[in-house]
């Protein structure tokens, strides 16, 4: 089988390295014959997210590299999945565009460098940054793919110009499926303009329930904000950006972008609106931007490296009551993002009811939370994933046993059998 790399001859290799889509093609119907499971990998930034491999063999997927199509007038660029994510940032920043849903770099939550994913995992995996309340998520800027299905058949949807949905649906299907459906070979996304000038208004000093206030406001305002997060002070006290490390007090953080006079004009009148809730400052165009990446990629709460992280999801609203339910008296510490609609939460590593504080809270408010980074032996024993009520699950096994009947590609990922 030529994807096997520089395997001795007659032995079988750990991981597979396709050159081609064809290749993953034959690498896969082997697995499928075989009844031998595939952990498929991009660039492996993410392995530590979901449930631990099952699999004795790995498809690597990094040598499918390369920008395949893009045609900036059309706002549409195509890529080999395992295309490393911040060559495309790059180059799109080279032509003033962008991937508008913000995709987290969360290779250094798992003790891996930054910059080091694929466009293919992130998709893969619907990661989305601060930006998704304006934007959308990721599976919302995903037009078309190739890939290959748990069968060993390659197929394709979509295509390459924004105007044609053909298979949008199958798009969306394969964001956050984990590749447990199928390995993408080549994908193709919409990309859009980036913003002339970037600001942040930052409110001082507010607890968790003035900082809905002032988010909801800024959300609900005519300015067209584009993040709107909230730190605690302990969490602010560790960003990047000295403006904000050295505030003393918690922040509330809410982006402007745009033109440069719109975006001026909007950021000094909500300044002039959010100026009853506190004291505000205001950052400008690097900083914001380190800010808000840094809290897209869960960097507040990446230390101490044994703290196991959750990412919840709820209605802005719920989102102190919640954070309240899971913290209680233990030494729990977390962040808002989504304007309220996304906890950030670390928990001590022998808080055994961790778990059970967060599905717990979720229950009780609404929502879905995932468990984003844990020792092996927890995300082996706790649901990672928000277990779906029975009808769903059973939709799930469907949809699996059509992709990929002999679960050779990533099993056991997102749900314990599948």
């Amino acid at each position: 089988m030529p994807a096997r790399g520089d395997a001795v001859a007659g032995a079988m290799p750990e991981t597979f390295q396709p050159q081609s889509a064809e290749q993953v093609a034959e690498v896969v119907a082997w697995a499928a014959a075989e009844t031998s499971p595939l952990e498929v990998l991009g660039r492996g930034s993410k392995r530590g997210l979901g449930r631990p491999g099952q699999a004795g063999q790995g498809l690597d997927l990094s040598a499918l590299s390369g920008v395949t199509l893009y045609e900036p007038e059309e706002l549409v660029l195509s890529a080999k999945a395992g295309t490393p994510l911040a060559e495309v940032e790059a180059l799109l920043h080279e032509r003033g565009q962008m991937l508008a849903f913000e995709p987290p770099d969360l290779g250094p939550l798992y003790g891996g460098d930054r910059g080091a994913g694929s466009l293919g995992g992130v998709l893969a995996c619907n990661l989305s940054g601060p930006r998704r309340i304006k934007a959308g998520a990721a599976r919302d800027h995903f037009l078309g793919l190739e890939a290959v299905s748990g069968r060993g058949e390659v197929f394709r949807s979509g295509g390459r110009v924004v105007k044609n949905v053909t298979g949008y649906d199958l798009c969306k299907l394969m964001a956050g499926s984990y590749g447990t459906l199928a390995a993408m070979t080549e994908v193709t996304v919409k990309v859009l303009p980036r913003p002339e000038k970037l600001r942040t208004v930052l409110v001082l000093g507010l607890d968790d329930e003035g900082a809905l206030r002032a988010m909801t406001r800024a959300l609900a305002s005519t300015h067209e904000v584009s993040g709107a997060a909230h730190l605690p002070a302990a969490l602010a006290a560790r960003s990047e950006v000295s403006h904000v490390a050295s505030a003393g007090a918690a922040v509330t953080a809410v982006r402007i972008e745009g033109p440069e006079a719109s975006a001026l004009h909007r950021t000094e009148a909500l300044r002039r609106e959010l100026g009853d809730l506190g004291g505000t400052e205001e950052l400008h165009g690097r900083n914001s931007e380190r800010f808000w990446r840094a809290l897209a990629a869960g960097q507040p709460l990446a230390e101490p490296a044994d703290r196991a992280l959750w990412r919840i999801s709820v209605a802005p609203m719920s989102g102190p009551r919640a954070m309240a339910e899971i913290s209680g008296d233990s030494e729990a510490l977390g962040y808002y993002d989504w304007g309220g609609g996304l906890l950030w939460v670390a928990v001590p590593p022998r808080d055994s009811a961790a778990e059970a504080r967060v599905r717990a809270a979720v229950a009780t408010v609404g929502g879905h939370a995932t468990l984003v980074r844990a020792p092996d032996a927890i995300r082996a024993a706790v649901p990672v994933f928000e277990p779906p009520e029975p009808a769903k699950m059973r939709l799930v096994e469907r949809i699996k046993d059509g992709f990929d009947p002999n679960r050779v590609l990533n099993p056991g990922r997102m749900y314990a059998g599948l």
